[in-house]
């Protein structure tokens, strides 16, 4: 995938405008217009994943940039697969995974922000966060009950606490790009017809099983206000600095495909180069050298 390919691929999946954004206008099974199948996508993925590696290692060395790539989605969407395959080439050295579960009583004595503040990447680095601060308008939107925990002075939790939240999180990520931190967002964006077969293939075969929870068929009953609830974020949080990636997600070799290609896109667009030496310890290089070469 030639650079102009790539950009022609992921520009449709990417919002950095809400006003217009309409989910519905997302076909979770598209293929992008790519002319491949399954078997054709792993050999552009490989080498997707082996220019990674070369651009990752650059970033590290460069130490001025750091990439967040944050994904959310609906469960069964894909997200621990996207994230295995496409850094799997990656310097374990420089790329850190977070998850975020539902929150500890630490993390509810702190504001929202806290926990994934703490998991940022620094410069030189990429971080992975499964899920994000976006879950509290996502999750805690479809079930309010949830604020109760959060044990917020009762003035603060009005009807405008979802505009508010959105407001903070587009002043969180302008802070964070202003700062070399550059973000990414990915909505996996899976049908409720594909997740209902991936709950079936979890429950029929044993070795699958333990990725399934009861509570996974219990929030499926609340889908209609789970995607009225990722349309009204997104539209609220996409920007140039931080844009939205809508990634279709029934075809789980298309996802793999569209987030390498998003993050090799980004890094190849930050000028990224190993750092020049100075002349004075190119002297000391040869110097080392012509010891090294006397043993």
């Amino acid at each position: 995938m030639g650079a102009p390919r790539i950009e022609d691929f992921i520009s449709q999946f990417r919002v950095t405008d809400g006003a217009r954004f309409r989910l519905k206008d997302h076909d979770p099974a598209s293929k992008g217009g790519l002319p491949v199948g399954k078997d054709e996508a792993g050999a552009l993925l490989q080498a997707g994943v082996k220019r990674l590696s070369e651009l990752q290692e650059m970033l590290y060395a460069q130490d001025k940039w750091a990439l967040l790539l944050i994904f959310q989605a609906m469960d069964a969407a894909g997200k621990d697969s996207a994230i295995k395959h496409v850094m799997s080439g990656v310097n374990p050295t420089g790329c850190h995974v977070t998850s975020f579960k539902q929150p500890s009583s630490e993390e509810l004595d702190h504001d929202y922000l806290w926990r994934s503040n703490r998991a940022l990447p620094q410069r030189g680095m990429i971080g992975i966060h499964n899920r994000s601060y976006y879950e509290e308008v996502l999750v805690v939107r479809v079930h309010p009950e949830y604020l109760k925990g959060q044990k917020l002075p009762t003035k603060l939790v009005g009807k405008d606490i979802w505009e508010r939240r959105y407001e903070d999180i587009r002043n969180h990520e302008r802070y964070l790009a202003n700062n070399g931190l550059v973000i990414r967002k990915f909505f996996l964006n899976v049908s409720r017809e594909e997740q209902k077969l991936r709950f079936l293939e979890r429950l029929e075969h044993p070795e699958k099983n333990w990725k399934f929870q009861a509570s996974d068929v219990a929030e499926r009953q609340h889908w209609p206000k789970y995607m009225q609830a990722y349309e009204a974020a997104i539209r609220a949080t996409a920007t140039e600095h931080a844009p939205w990636y809508i990634i279709p997600a029934d075809r789980k070799w298309l996802t793999r495909l569209a987030v390498a290609a998003v993050v090799i896109d980004t890094l190849e667009g930050l000028g990224l180069a190993y750092p020049e030496v100075e002349a004075h310890h190119r002297a000391e290089f040869a110097k080392a050298k012509a010891i090294l070469d006397k043993e």
